[in-house]
């Protein structure tokens, strides 16, 4: 790939959340303030959402990190796909949580231990927060299992802390009559956004230099205005089409992305604006590469 040409030591724009490449955006910074603002203040229900791409997921890796750093105080649960009935949801927080139960268990039996357990980490002076990742998918009966879950409290405090991560689909279902209960619950909440345009040009710097480049910049201030356009600042959009813009410059030898390669790059991305062609732009990018191993093996 490209990665010795422009010489990086990983792949900047990966999509896969890693918090070794995280960039302290407004927005993200806001959110992790406000999740362990709550956590801390002993709120029951707390949710964070945000469009598709915008870094959900890894702010809910940053935060867990976070409250890794106080393990011997709070005890923590990760559900990245909560889409299940009660009765699995339950089990699912319960071997998060190390519970020794039975897989065929019934949910009666499974929300006995799990407050059991909430009451010995109370009394231990310890809390417990379940995260649950792309809550939106979440059914109806699974969600009233939750609200149920959040009713275990002792007179001064709440026994668990629940973190809905979402897509804004969940707040059209907690507008729902039936779930009004749950939504009243929720304290303490914040909507992630995209990137301003000076944000994108340091969040593309910061992952550069994270994977090793220490040189001039590969995308001069004038084409990461131009990639902020094309992705509108949504985080895995920006790293789609900054991949691709590389490729295309690695391609045809540059040592830089230019505007024409972000362009391209949006023509082939979904969801990005199109500035250039609408179609062929990936077979461009391969017609690239070869020609470029073809000159290089020559």
């Amino acid at each position: 790939m490209y990665l010795e040409h422009f010489r990086l030591t990983a792949a900047p724009f990966s999509i896969t959340p890693d918090t070794a490449f995280a960039y302290s955006s407004r927005a993200q910074q806001e959110a992790l303030n406000t999740l362990l603002l709550a956590i801390d203040d002993g709120q029951g229900f707390i949710k964070i959402t945000g469009e598709v791409g915008t870094g959900k997921t890894l702010l809910c890796r940053r935060f867990l990190a976070a409250l890794a750093t106080r393990a011997d105080r709070i005890e923590t649960a990760y559900v990245p796909n909560p889409c299940l009935s009660p009765r699995t949801l339950l089990l699912a927080i319960g071997l998060e949580l190390s519970l020794p139960l039975r897989h065929d268990a019934p949910e009666h039996e499974l929300l006995a231990a799990l407050n059991a357990h909430l009451l010995q980490a109370a009394e231990a002076g310890r809390r417990v927060v379940v995260c649950l990742d792309e809550a939106q998918a979440m059914p109806f009966d699974a969600l009233e299992a939750l609200r149920l879950t959040s009713n275990l409290e002792t007179e001064k405090r709440k026994l668990i802390q629940i973190v809905l991560f979402a897509q804004p689909e969940l707040d059209q279902k907690l507008a729902r009559q039936d779930l009004r209960q749950l939504a009243s619950r929720i304290t303490f909440q914040y909507a992630l956004g995209a990137l301003s345009a000076d944000e994108a040009e340091r969040y593309v710097a910061h992952r550069l230099r994270v994977a090793g480049h220490n040189g001039d910049a590969l995308f001069p201030p004038k084409v990461a205005q131009l990639l902020h356009k094309v992705t509108r600042g949504v985080p895995r959009l920006i790293n789609i089409v900054a991949h691709k813009s590389l490729l295309l410059a690695y391609g045809a030898g540059g040592l830089r992305v230019e505007h024409a390669h972000v362009r391209a790059a949006a023509a082939d991305t979904p969801y990005a604006s199109r500035l250039g062609r609408a179609s062929g732009a990936m077979g461009e990018i391969v017609a690239m590469l070869r020609q470029w191993r073809v000159g290089a093996s020559s």
